[in-house]
């Protein structure tokens, strides 16, 4: 499995419940009718654990069944053109692509 990690904040000026609002509903459609995802997850950061602040405000994580999905999908001219467009809503972002290399799932 390959999974798509987005960090990032948004503008000085940006109106953080609108930003909610498109991110949960319009852009959460959209990240979903990607090809090979299997699950869109985001997050609001609340804290951070070893330093003061968290250096970022918000993650998106984005599964893919395998790095062939993923690249199909992520790197689609069409896709990328779109990305471009929704950079302009965030500010600072860092992409992170990583592949699973163990699950486990406690059992009770």
């Amino acid at each position: 499995m390959i999974k798509l990690t987005v960090l990032y904040n948004l503008p000085a000026d940006a109106d953080h419940e609108a930003f909610l609002k498109w991110r949960t509903t319009e852009h959460q459609r959209e990240n979903m009718e990607m090809p090979g995802l299997i699950k869109s997850d985001f997050y609001i950061v609340t804290d951070a654990w070893n330093i003061e602040k968290a250096p970022y405000r918000y993650m998106t994580e984005a599964y893919f069944v395998d790095r062939e999905s993923f690249e199909k999908s992520f790197y689609d001219a069409e896709y990328q053109e779109k990305l471009k467009g929704w950079l302009k809503k965030i500010a600072e972002p860092m992409f992170l692509i990583s592949e699973e290399v163990l699950t486990e799932v406690k059992q009770n």
